[in-house]
């Protein structure tokens, strides 16, 4: 008899924002920001349960007014300095969750492709890893061009690089925010010297179209996230029902 995983979702977002204040509460699309990542979690067939870690109070009432249970987080895994595993962790403790699986999404990411969630719960079932993160190529931003400016302007190379043309640059991911699936073990076996232990040993990753995934952290990215959001409304028709079909809240 085979053992299916239980799989619980952790859907994170601090109140506190330097680059675009508020951003998880920010209405996007007719809806508040986190909004579309509960609406992602509910697309995916493979998930049993969803739970929502915030200090804010708006986005608490956001994802409360879904019907989402809420974990109010303390100050101290509220802060610039707090981990975000250190956060995923605190909320699995609060509701007493003994999912094999964890899926970890950032309420500021209000775009992201259909079924990611799925693809990356059975890349992790299908490959034994301890977890499955989202990239993307990171494209003309490429460390092989990065300088480093003193305060005088001086420019100096961040890495040595011969290459000149972007299409000789040797290929590059980053993490684009999509969704992280990590096994428990990995979550709570962490070694503190070690950033980001918690994704374990065997560490995979899917890759997503360049764009594909939008991560708020700026005006720039909001307006981008409102735009592909209204014109997918758009051209599923002007009518409630067709909007309600990209989010409902």
């Amino acid at each position: 008899m085979t053992c299916v995983p239980s799989v619980l979702v952790v859907i994170i977002g601090r109140a506190g924002s330097k680059g675009l204040p508020g951003k998880n509460a920010l209405t996007v699309a007719g809806c508040p920001m986190i909004c579309h990542t509960i609406t992602d979690v509910r697309q995916a067939t493979l998930v049993d349960r969803m739970i929502v870690s915030t200090d804010g109070d708006d986005i608490a009432r956001a994802a409360e007014s879904m019907g989402i249970q809420v974990i109010h987080r303390p100050a101290e895994l509220a802060d610039d300095n707090a981990t975000v595993d250190a956060a995923v962790r605190h909320a699995v403790e609060s509701v007493q969750s003994e999912a094999d699986i964890i899926i970890i999404l950032y309420a500021n990411v209000p775009v992201r492709p259909e079924g990611l969630i799925d693809h990356a719960l059975r890349t992790l079932l299908d490959s034994g890893a301890d977890s499955v993160q989202s990239y993307t190529k990171v494209g003309k931003h490429h460390p092989y061009w990065m300088v480093m400016m003193d305060d005088e302007g001086r420019i100096e190379p961040h890495v040595q690089n011969t290459v000149y043309r972007r299409q000789d640059l040797p290929e590059l991911m980053i993490p684009d925010g999509g969704v992280i699936a990590v096994r428990r073990e990995s979550l709570f076996d962490i070694d503190p010297a070690q950033p980001h232990s918690f994704l374990g040993r065997d560490r995979r990753g899917i890759e997503n179209p360049c764009g594909a995934v939008i991560d708020v952290d700026t005006e720039a990215d909001f307006v981008l996230a409102e735009s592909i959001l209204s014109r997918a409304g758009q051209n599923q028709g002007d009518s409630p029902s067709s909007a309600e079909t990209i989010v409902s809240c």
